[in-house]
């Protein structure tokens, strides 16, 4: 059975956990974790990822959408679609616009359609 790979990037730990245990429950994913994008990046070198969570304001400071401008370039990055972690719906075109797929809300966690969002991404991703 297939059970894809996460990567989180810049969450606080509470918002980490909460995010985790959703994606375990919910999508069935491994979920790692990245504190920052440099953090992101190494990981992405080491390991092989379905899909890149990014806060908007990463715990360190760091613009997420800046964040997926940069890696989507990468040659790291691969084919990994990037979502946003973000409420704020300019935030999420913002993402679109560098490159990611359209995100979701920390407010949204727990709802069946995000979880439904996710798995079609990862999907997607795995037949191209």
């Amino acid at each position: 059975m297939f059970m894809p790979r996460i990567l989180s990037v810049g969450q606080c730990s509470a918002d980490d956990y909460r995010i985790a245990r959703f994606l375990q429950a919910d999508v069935g994913a491994t979920v790692d974790r990245a504190f920052d994008g440099a953090d992101a990046l190494e990981k992405m070198k080491k390991e092989s990822y379905d899909l890149v969570l990014v806060n908007r304001v990463m715990d360190n400071g760091e613009s997420g959408i800046e964040f997926i401008g940069e890696a989507v370039e990468k040659p790291v990055a691969g084919n990994v679609p990037f979502m946003l972690v973000s409420d704020y719906p300019e935030a999420q075109a913002q993402a679109v616009e560098a490159g990611a797929r359209m995100g979701f809300g920390k407010s949204d966690l727990g709802e069946p359609e995000v979880a439904k969002l996710i798995k079609d991404v990862i999907h997607v991703a795995k037949e191209a």
